[in-house]
């Protein structure tokens, strides 16, 4: 299980906006791709979660935009389990440009672990709590990002 995963890809034309950098919503997009990717590699698929009447739902995201991305561009995307509460475990993002290193946007969302059947939050369940290992530490998480620059 990957404790950060990181995916490289390249900017596509078609995520650029009139301001002729990477629109807000494509960040929001591959976040939600990572989030998918790493759940998976931790051993929960979507068929686990439907077979376990269960589901994820985003309570909230916070995204920072430090420096504007161009297509064309590479970059890396990490992301993370910054913590996990009775409901609820946030993960973090962070962008970072190949060519020079730098940081284009860094992101936390907040997810709220439901009950398929009803809709409502449910307690996190051990099998999932073991999966999802919890990354505190920041210096870990750029030595992940650095290894793969």
């Amino acid at each position: 299980m990957p404790r950060v995963l990181v995916d490289r890809f390249t900017v596509p034309d078609a995520a650029i906006d009139i301001n002729g950098h990477v629109n807000n919503q494509e960040y929001i997009r591959w976040m939600q791709d990572i989030a998918t990717a790493h759940s998976s590699d931790c051993g929960w698929p979507l068929a686990r979660y439907i077979e376990a009447k269960s589901m994820w739902v985003i309570r909230s995201h916070f995204i920072e935009y430090v420096r504007p991305a161009f297509a064309g561009e590479e970059l890396l995307l990490a992301t993370w389990i910054a913590g996990m509460d009775t409901h609820t475990s946030p993960r973090k993002y962070r962008f970072v440009r190949v060519r020079d290193g730098k940081t284009v946007a860094e992101a936390e969302t907040l997810w709220v672990y439901c009950d398929a059947t009803s809709g409502r939050p449910a307690a996190i369940p051990p099998a999932v709590r073991e999966a999802f290992p919890v990354v505190t530490d920041a210096a870990e998480v750029a030595a992940t990002i650095a290894a793969l620059r």
